[in-house]
């Protein structure tokens, strides 16, 4: 088996397909047992300028998440908790990653 056969069997079970261009990091830190809820591969016509991975979890989370896609070779742009503000109201906290469209082949 390759790689990418490998990483397919951590897939989420969703309505909607994971975009094209955000497929492979998705599965890479899913793989890692890090909790992704909602991605996007970025660019015009998305939610996102680039591509950008949501995940729960706590304080270290995200050093985690971040250490798995250093390791992987992705190129991180930005690592930050969020807080939601939908009517009002802080929500949430979550992780965001986002990491860059160029430099790297295993986004394509």
């Amino acid at each position: 088996m390759n790689q990418q056969t490998d990483l397919e069997q951590f897939a989420p079970a969703t309505d909607l397909d994971l975009d094209p261009g955000i497929r492979q990091a998705v599965l890479v830190l899913r793989s890692a047992g890090v909790e992704t809820f909602e991605s996007c591969e970025g660019g015009a016509g998305h939610a996102f300028p680039d591509p950008t991975i949501k995940f729960h979890g706590g304080a270290w989370a995200g050093y985690r998440a971040f250490a798995v896609v250093m390791e992987y070779g992705l190129p991180v742009l930005r690592m930050q908790q969020v807080h939601g503000n939908p009517n009002g109201q802080l929500e949430g906290q979550w992780w965001e990653v986002s990491v860059s469209h160029h430099g790297h082949a295993r986004l394509a």
